[in-house]
């Protein structure tokens, strides 16, 4: 059985030491392909080493985060550019608008948003939105994108059933995470409407841990409470659930 995390922030952990446990954990609970997104500049190091240490394991994406969009943030992309073109990578991530933190910047949050969507058309490779209260800002941007090039994953789903058959419409997979867990999310009942045809797995480490974790620091091996939750939604195997998503995930990002 393998599973898919494709969406991590394990990079974040720089104790070597403990790293290598949240890797051994991962092994342990058949979590054995993460994909790594940065969040800014200063994170692609962060990423690249993780990926350098663990290539069989880990694979980058590069993007710059609607959050760290600020007035500097030509100079934030143009950075991030530079590595995509030095680099091997399997998407173009996160990226997206983020409205809970500050609805100032929308403007100069589309612009990078459509800005990165050209690079990841321009390289055929998948993008990974990060959307927070900003659906249809999304969504409407992604109408005027749309082409046969553009493809991705809507990380972090956590919408309506009509907010995930739109994103399914435009060909996008949902990344379902964490939140399906929780008692009142609501989520296990928009998945139980859903062909898993159209979803990937993902924690979000270290945030938004299930269920039996919520409250504490997430991690990557986690994604088997999130498996689980969704073979318990579904009625299938646990391994049925890993191979559908998995192929998923292969589908996607190539790899």
């Amino acid at each position: 059985m393998i599973l898919t995390d494709t969406h991590t922030h394990l990079y974040y952990e720089t104790d070597i030491d403990k790293r290598k446990q949240l890797l051994e954990r991962c092994l342990e609970n058949k979590v054995s392909r993460l994909f790594l997104p940065n969040v800014n500049s200063e994170t692609i190091t962060l990423v690249n080493g993780l990926v350098a240490d663990y290539p069989e394991y880990c694979f980058p994406m590069l993007g710059l985060h609607p959050c760290d969009v600020q007035q500097n943030y030509h100079a934030e992309l143009e950075a991030i550019f530079r590595a995509i073109e030095a680099q091997k990578v399997w998407a173009i991530g996160e990226i997206g608008i983020d409205l809970y933190w500050d609805k100032s910047t929308l403007e100069i949050q589309e612009e990078a948003f459509r800005t990165q969507i050209q690079w990841a058309k321009n390289r055929k490779l998948p993008i990974v939105i990060h959307c927070r209260e900003a659906f249809d800002e999304v969504y409407n941007i992604l109408l005027d994108e749309k082409d046969d090039t553009l493809r991705g994953i809507f990380h972090c789903f956590t919408g309506t059933g009509e907010q995930a058959e739109k994103i399914i419409g435009l060909g996008f997979y949902l990344g379902i995470g964490g939140v399906l867990t929780y008692k009142n999310s609501g989520l296990d009942k928009v998945l139980a409407g859903l062909d898993l045809q159209h979803i990937v797995l993902e924690t979000d480490s270290p945030y938004l841990s299930p269920v039996p974790f919520r409250g504490k620091p997430n991690e990557s091996s986690y994604l088997i409470y999130i498996a689980k939750k969704v073979a318990e939604i579904k009625n299938i195997p646990l391994e049925e659930v890993a191979k559908i998503t998995t192929n998923n995930s292969k589908s996607i990002f190539g790899i």
